[in-house]
C-alpha cells in the first residue's frame, strides 16, 4: 500500500508544480501586456 501512497504524493507534487508554473506564466503574460511588449514573436518584416 505504500506504493499507492508514494504515487499519490508524486501526483500531488506534480499537480502543485503545474499550478505554480501556470500562475507564473499568467503573471508573465499579464506583465508583458501591461508593458506593451510584443513577446517573443518577430515582426513579419524581419522574417
Amino acid at each position: 500500500m505504500s506504493a499507492a501512497n508514494d504515487k499519490m504524493t508524486r501526483e500531488e507534487r506534480l499537480a502543485a508544480k503545474l499550478r505554480e508554473n501556470l500562475r507564473r506564466r499568467k503573471t508573465q503574460t499579464r506583465e508583458m501586456r501591461e508593458s506593451g511588449a510584443d513577446g517573443v514573436s518577430k515582426p513579419d518584416s524581419e522574417r
